[in-house]
């Protein structure tokens, strides 16, 4: 027996209570972190602008003078502020007209650069800066612009010292979880991981005599406890009871089937004699006395003669049906390639003038009766081939789709179809979906086919839509054998 893993309530409990602590607390830094990052960012921003306004009006003279002198000494005023990288100021047509660099020494760059359309400012977050550009105005007319290149460094030392906050609050956090979860495992824990010893000791050794630990507490688990005793000694008390009823129920199930197969025999012949006087005494009256009967009680002659032949026909096929669950299962290896073409040749015997086109795919073979499966396929061929009658040219399809561990066959034809809501009527004794005036038949053919697959392991079932032909599907147990 494969051994049960060890308790883990206990873990899970400490696993969730942790979890839930954890997700609750990285979801409410990622809150407040994405918020104090586009506060930030808002700020760091709006510093910016506030500065390249300053930038802008006072090199509006310079730009307006063309003293580009001037508008460096006014960008130089930009040291000040530790953030600043560059500046640029460009005139109206995207040259550069002064420059400032925090680095002496560091290049240019182009000496091109682009002025927003509007009034607004462009601002972009680059990976290491942030760019803010501006349009300078003189007397309602742009006249240049200024670009302002800031360094994130203020941001990034920010946002290190919440991670580092938030790190340190996930710790306490932590840890104050697993507390709790100790406490609650000397408390909810330990009783419920007892009591899933002892059921698991009554299901591998099958002893509903242990029992539960007594407590007089009225908690949920000293409850509990006290019911899983309760629950034993009914469970006892049943199993004894139901072992008892099974084997009596057993007996008298198979009894009851005896009884009934034999009826069902029995009746079939005691049908017979009187059968066949009918039959015979009808066949003389009419052989005899046709000279001197009308018309009409000619054919009331008949009509019995007919209604005495199908009587006939319904007994037989009720001893095969009734031999079909008597009989033993001579189990050997069957193609059913074999078998559908033996079955084939069967059926088309009566049907020499009608115009069939079979499509018969390769089909494995299978372990089962030959002769009770020889049996089911005729019934399914018959089947298709009577329903297909009203197409001038009938199609029917027999193939196999092969599954780990069963193969289902299925016979497909176009013939007239049935409505899916009486599915469940087409295996049953004498269940005629069809008028017996449309069609010929007993109603047994798909009862002989339910029982033999069923006395096979396998299954049975029908789709269909009315006018569009129908499927019929059997299953077999399949262990991997080839056709």
């Amino acid at each position: 027996m494969v051994p049960y893993p060890r308790p883990t309530l206990a873990r899970d409990l400490t696993v969730l209570t942790t979890l839930v602590s954890a997700a609750a607390l990285l979801l409410a830094c990622a809150v407040f972190g994405a918020y104090d990052r586009s506060s930030a960012r808002a700020a760091a921003v709006l510093s910016l602008s506030v500065q390249a306004q300053i930038v802008a009006a006072n090199c509006v003279s310079a730009l307006v003078f063309d003293d580009p002198d001037t508008a460096e000494v006014t960008l130089g005023a930009l040291a000040a502020a530790a953030n600043i990288e560059s500046a640029d100021v460009y005139t109206s047509n995207g040259q550069r007209f002064a420059h400032y660099r925090r680095e002496p020494g560091e290049a240019a760059g182009d000496t091109t650069g682009v002025i927003p359309v509007d009034d607004a400012d462009a601002v972009t977050f680059g990976p290491d800066a942030l760019i803010l550009s501006r349009r300078i105005m003189f007397q309602g007319q742009p006249i240049g612009g200024v670009t302002l290149r800031s360094d994130l460094a203020a941001l990034n030392a920010r946002r290190a010292q919440y991670l580092g906050l938030a790190a340190v609050v996930l710790v306490v956090a932590v840890i104050a979880a697993l507390l709790m979860s100790w406490w609650s495992q000397s408390m909810i824990s330990k009783p419920i991981v007892q009591l899933a010893e002892l059921a698991r000791t009554v299901t591998d050794e099958g002893n509903y005599s242990v029992r539960a630990p007594a407590s007089d507490r009225k908690d949920e688990v000293s409850v509990l406890g006290r019911a899983f005793n309760g629950m034993l000694e009914q469970i006892q008390r049943a199993r004894d009871e139901l072992e008892a009823r099974v084997t009596q129920r057993t007996a008298e199930l198979q009894s009851a089937n005896a009884e009934l197969e034999a009826f069902s025999y029995s009746v079939s012949h005691d049908l017979r004699a009187p059968l066949r006087h009918v039959t015979g005494f009808a066949s003389l009256l009419d052989a005899r006395g046709g000279d001197r009967l009308d018309a009409q009680s000619r054919r009331y002659v008949r009509t019995i003669i007919d209604a005495a032949k199908q009587m006939g026909q319904l007994i037989d096929d009720l001893l095969a049906f009734s031999r079909i669950g008597r009989g033993h299962l001579a189990r050997q290896t069957v193609s059913l390639n074999d078998l559908v073409r033996d079955a084939r040749t069967e059926v088309v015997l009566d049907i020499a003038k009608r115009d069939i086109e079979w499509r018969i795919g390769d089909l494995p073979a299978v372990e089962g009766d030959p002769a009770l499966l020889r049996l089911a396929v005729i019934n399914l061929l018959s089947n298709a081939v009577k329903y297909t009658a009203p197409r001038p040219t009938a199609h029917i399809e027999v193939g196999a789709t092969i599954g780990d561990r069963e193969v289902v066959i299925f016979v497909r034809d176009d013939g007239v179809g049935f409505d899916m809501q009486y599915a469940d009527k087409l295996f049953g004794v004498f269940q005629r979906l069809h008028s017996s005036d449309d069609f010929d038949g007993t109603g047994i053919g798909l009862a002989n086919v339910r029982r033999i697959i069923q006395r096979h392991g396998g299954r049975v079932w029908a789709e269909g839509h009315v006018d569009r032909g129908a499927t019929f599907f059997v299953t077999l147990p399949f262990d991997g054998g080839t056709a």
